[in-house]
């Protein structure tokens, strides 16, 4: 049997196998072994390069040190207090609630550079209290689908390490070159979730109270230093984004720890509302223990156990379609559509629909190296395709069959994934409208990179 119609026969058993819901890792895993023995390569080779990803991969250590900072600020609190703050600020608004769950992801995403954490941190938080509220269940947990979405766009973002990694870019850069269109992203779903509110009359209104935005305010200053120091870090070059979650994870460690100690002498009562409390008491969080760091590092180490093995095995994966000639075809395909404009819509379009059965990490595995050449050889800016594209592949969270997201917040809320569906679209339209924009202004991009 020719090499061709065995490759073909391979790729139509692991697709069968994705759709009985095989883990992506397994799928590609599968494909890359069986490719391997038709085109006569040893296990030895693939072992090798497994091997060499990590050997030359520095800049992936910030991977699970960004993990773990994201599940140390949901184990002390420090991810409630920001939540209390968005809703102080927006609570006034028809689906204040629901809109400062939005902009609670973009806060959380701001340390954890997850959009799974982002996803299941605010959404097992808030979900609840939008149904206390009046929400339709389903949009809640919809809202908390989308709004993970900016976990890989706003800095730091684990997924702009890899790309950086596999592209050879700056990955501070990369960082700095997400804020705005990751802002623009909150606000879009924002504006979205406001007009479906107020179509519905979903959510009860709060005053907007002065002393409320400031003493929540007050409260969430841990979670504020955190994103500055971050942010400040990279942006003047005194951290690499490496040394940055490392510096991070340290000082949410020392944070949870001295907040657990100070909350129990003051003998805080997690219970309290913050009209309860006073500024003293808003100033600690609950924290956790020393015995208890075990435990959130072993879940963060499991997340990393999971995309670790993925980035390695889609970098084998990408070898052997340069070998079949995939990258050619592909290349071949996006270069024949002619100019700038051309070009960029046409990349947009393979990584909108490639998000829709892929996780973000393999599409960026396979398709930077293809898309990135081809839309700098035209004149896109390098860190300006790298938003647009990752952008693209943040949409793919809330986009089926596969939607990441969309599982996530049906785990945690309880909500059926395919109920969800339906309350994903005018956050989807806002999502594409962003992306649309900042594809064809590259300033939101470069405009906070003074070398550009």
């Amino acid at each position: 049997m020719a090499d061709g119609t065995l490759i073909t026969l391979i790729s139509i058993g692991v697709t069968l196998l994705f759709m009985l819901g095989v883990p992506v890792l397994l799928v590609i895993a599968y494909w890359v072994v069986g490719c391997s023995f038709v085109l006569g390569l040893t296990l030895d080779n693939m072992g090798a390069e497994l091997l060499n990803v990590f050997n030359k991969g520095f800049a992936l250590l910030a991977m699970p040190l960004f993990i773990l900072t994201g599940d140390l600020i949901n184990k002390s609190g420090i991810a409630r207090r920001l939540s209390d703050f968005a809703y102080a600020c927006l609570g006034w608004l028809r689906g204040g609630l629901a809109m400062a769950s939005l902009g609670a992801c973009g806060l959380f995403a701001a340390i954890s550079g997850s959009n799974s954490a982002t996803t299941a941190t605010i959404g097992s938080m808030l979900h609840p209290e939008m149904v206390k509220g009046g929400y339709d269940e389903r949009f809640s947990a919809a809202t908390a689908a989308a709004g993970g979405t900016v976990g890989i766009i706003i800095p730091p973002s684990i997924i702009f390490i890899v790309y950086g990694f596999l592209m050879n870019l700056p990955i501070s850069d990369l960082f700095v070159a997400g804020i705005i269109p990751g802002a623009l992203m909150v606000i879009g779903m924002q504006l979205a979730c406001w007009i479906i509110c107020r179509i519905n009359g979903w959510g009860y209104l709060i005053p907007l109270q002065l002393n409320r935005v400031l003493k929540t305010a007050f409260g969430a200053w841990l979670g504020f230093f955190a994103i500055g120091l971050v942010l400040w870090g990279i942006y003047t070059g005194k951290f690499s984004p490496t040394e940055a979650a490392g510096v991070t994870v340290g000082f949410c460690i020392i944070a949870g720890l001295v907040s657990w100690v100070l909350s129990r002498v003051m003998r805080q009562d997690p219970n309290k509302t913050w009209e309860d409390k006073s500024y003293g008491e808003m100033l600690v969080v609950e924290g956790f223990t020393l015995w208890q760091i075990p435990g959130i590092t072993m879940r963060s180490a499991e997340i990393t156990g999971i995309l670790a093995p993925l980035i390695a095995i889609s970098v084998v994966m990408q070898q052997i379609l340069s070998l079949l000639g995939a990258q050619q075809v592909i290349g071949d395909f996006v270069t024949a559509m002619g100019g700038y404009y051309a070009v960029l819509f046409t990349a947009m379009i393979i990584v909108f629909f490639s998000g829709m059965v892929l996780e973000s990490l393999p599409v960026t595995i396979i398709l930077a190296p293809i898309l990135a050449p081809i839309a700098s050889s035209v004149g896109v800016d390098p860190i300006h395709f790298s938003v647009i594209f990752l952008v693209g592949a943040s949409i793919g969270f809330i986009t089926p069959p596969y939607g990441l997201n969309l599982y996530v917040a049906s785990g945690v809320t309880g909500v059926p994934y395919f109920r969800l569906l339906r309350y994903t679209v005018p956050y989807l339209i806002a999502l594409i409208g962003v992306w649309i924009l900042v594809s064809l202004t590259p300033e939101l991009a470069l405009f906070l990179l003074p070398n550009r």
